[in-house]
């Protein structure tokens, strides 16, 4: 029995690996509707998996994304974030809320939009403050919101706190 329990673990590995590998990109607007805007690297879908336990964000993640180069200095970074949310709707979100009051004052490049009947989500910005990407940020905890920001936002004298 341990050997048809190991074949079975074995092969349902296979599948998702073989799913994930050949998983279709979906199109420029099924992804921003999606909250994803193929910029993304690879790789960041796998670190938001690794705070993220949502296998299908993860995998609509992964059909939106870019490959990651071997250059290490491909590693995309953002001058500055918004956070874009409904005020009407935070009530629904409390770890938006949590963030908002508690960890966004910390993190001087990230401000808070209130745009009626947006979900929460991060725009991130470029140098000239243009938008790049937007991640929807609706089921995301305190802390991998804040975790995430640390680590994709570049570091300034003025960000230091």
């Amino acid at each position: 029995m341990t050997n048809s329990v190991m074949f079975i673990v074995f092969s349902f590995a296979v599948a998702i690996t073989t799913s994930i590998i050949t998983a279709e990109q979906l199109s420029y607007k099924e992804c921003e509707n999606l909250g994803f805007t193929g910029l993304a690297l690879c790789s960041d879908c796998n670190t938001m998996a690794e705070y993220v336990k949502d296998q299908e964000l993860v995998s609509d993640c992964l059909k939106c994304c870019t490959e990651d180069s071997n250059d290490s200095t491909s590693k995309i970074t953002y001058s500055g974030a918004i956070l874009e949310v409904c005020m009407r709707k935070l009530v629904f979100y409390p770890e938006v809320v949590n963030f908002i009051e508690e960890d966004k004052d910390s993190l001087h490049s990230v401000k808070v939009q209130y745009m009626f009947n947006s979900p929460p989500k991060l725009i991130m910005l470029d140098a000239e403050g243009q938008h790049k990407e937007t991640i929807r940020v609706d089921n995301w905890k305190r802390e991998h919101i804040v975790n995430f920001l640390k680590e994709k936002l570049k570091h300034t004298s003025s960000s230091a706190v």
